[in-house]
């Protein structure tokens, strides 16, 4: 019986690529349900702050800088808050619950209110450096795919009709 040989370098290198590609789709699939389904808890908290004069004042500021400045600007905050989320999880599955929730929490909070901000007030900047508006031109691109693929326009339409249908039931008077 000839024994088994090693795949060629090449076809080795090719299923590498195709599992990290699956993987990375999974991943970016599952963050990007988890953010379509949390968004409707966390925008009316955004529409209230960005109507705040203070906010607005700090994204006229952000819109001012230079765009390596925008970019410092919003990989700092990034770099703190998306560690501290992997730290919450850890907690949470060592036993640490409460506080793992909290941080997380909080994180996401951070990460929505003050990146979300800088990120929009500065992304005229930010699309003027080729490799980052290649970066953020790609990632819609692959947002809009998924979120195509997986019909989650149509499955947020249904969920509202359903939700104002129950809202309005419960407001009824009993008969």
């Amino acid at each position: 019986m000839p024994e088994p040989t090693a795949p060629p370098p090449a076809r080795r290198r090719s299923l590498l690529l195709a599992a990290l590609s699956c993987v990375f789709r999974l991943v970016a699939t599952l963050v990007i349900l988890l953010d379509e389904l949390v968004r409707p808890i966390y925008r009316p908290l955004i529409r209230r702050l960005a109507a705040l004069a203070l906010m607005q004042a700090f994204e006229r500021w952000i819109a001012a800088r230079g765009p390596l400045t925008v970019l410092a600007l919003l990989l700092v905050p990034y770099a703190t808050v998306e560690p501290l989320k992997f730290v919450a999880l850890l907690w949470i599955a060592k036993g640490t619950v409460r506080s793992g929730t909290v941080l997380l929490i909080l994180a996401h909070l951070v990460s929505f209110v003050l990146i979300e901000r800088i990120f929009t007030a500065g992304k005229p900047k930010l699309m003027t450096i080729g490799w980052m508006a290649w970066i953020i031109t790609s990632a819609s691109a692959i947002r809009d795919r998924i979120v195509a693929r997986l019909r989650l326009d149509t499955l947020k339409r249904r969920a509202r009709a359903l939700f104002r249908r129950l809202r309005a039931s419960l407001r009824r008077p009993p008969e």
